[in-house]
């Protein structure tokens, strides 16, 4: 064996060498994102089963001194009266009642502003507009809850001169503005998605673009902009302070957004900041409140999941 024959050999086994150790470097450092990804998962897995432990633990000493019959039938809730009444559905009702009319805002609000963004507007109009979108999701929701009291409440007495100071409209309806800019960026983003050639092949067809946007794209998009309609539904359920501050925080059994009445976020800010003594009935009433707010919100997710799963088999 010559001296380059030798140099050669040498250098196939360095760069093996190094090969493998860059081949463990590379297996290590996947072992550590792999342990960190989990812990990340773990620790939010962990976070929520807490959540729900805390809420079960007191709501089941809830439930031992108030039937579940009278929580889910009676129609008074004064849990800190002297006649005290632990009925859910003035609460259940209120939560509802907004959030159903914010829905009417923010869905058809949030879907024709991304199919404008996506479809119609221009690069420097998308761009212009975007911002302003990002900014009204980022303004505190007592900001909001104020602008509904102070001056969309006076707005709608000038029409209804009977409505009430604390009403559910008001706060439905500010709301389903606070709501628009989820729906319409999440919405905006699914129909971009959808890929060129289906556009294309629907103008060859003759279509024009509105007829793309809402015979195409929107069909195409659905299964995402559900997933907006879900995002949305969820925020406006879990709602607190607009609600607290425009609607008032008087139970009240009803289905007229016309009228004032609490909700379930609104009636667990109000008792948590008061003077009600830890561990005692009155303090148990926030947990199992907070557990019946937890469950509604996980059906309706759950709906909106089995829908999306629906659609996209359609399409």
């Amino acid at each position: 064996m010559n001296v380059s024959t030798e140099e050669a050999a040498l250098s196939a086994a360095e760069l093996r060498r190094r090969e493998a150790v860059h081949l463990r470097r590379a297996k290590a450092a996947d072992a550590v994102m792999r342990a960190v990804l989990f812990a990340a998962a773990a620790f939010s897995i962990l976070v929520t089963l807490g959540i729900v432990y805390v809420l079960v633990k007191e709501s089941v000493a809830f439930f031992r001194h108030v039937p579940l019959s009278d929580f889910f039938t009676d129609t008074q809730w004064t849990p800190l009266f002297a006649d005290a009444h632990y009925g859910i559905l003035p609460l259940l009702a209120g939560t509802l009642v907004t959030s159903a009319v914010a829905l009417v805002v923010a869905i058809p609000g949030g879907t024709i502003s991304a199919i404008y963004l996506s479809e119609f507007a221009g690069a420097r109009v998308r761009e212009a507009v975007k911002p302003v979108l990002e900014l009204l999701a980022g303004v505190p929701t007592v900001v909001f809850g104020y602008f509904a009291l102070l001056f969309l409440t006076p707005l709608l007495q000038r029409i209804h001169p009977n409505l009430p100071t604390f009403n559910m409209l008001s706060a439905g309806l500010v709301m389903g503005i606070m709501i628009i800019p989820y729906v319409a960026s999440i919405s905006e983003d699914a129909m971009r998605a959808v890929p060129k050639a289906m556009r294309e092949g629907s103008y060859a067809m003759g279509a024009t673009r509105l007829q793309t946007a809402l015979r195409v794209v929107v069909p195409g998009a659905f299964s995402g902009i559900a997933g907006a309609y879900i995002l949305g539904m969820s925020r406006a359920v879990g709602e607190t302070m607009v609600v607290a501050v425009a609607a008032g925080q008087q139970p009240n059994f009803t289905f007229n957004p016309l009228e004032g009445a609490a909700t379930i976020t609104a009636y667990i800010v109000q008792v948590s900041l008061g003077d009600v003594p830890h561990g005692s009935i009155g303090y148990q009433t926030i947990f199992a409140a907070g557990l019946t707010l937890f469950l509604v919100t996980l059906a309706f997710n759950i709906l909106g999941y089995m829908l999306r799963a629906r659609i996209r088999e359609v399409y």
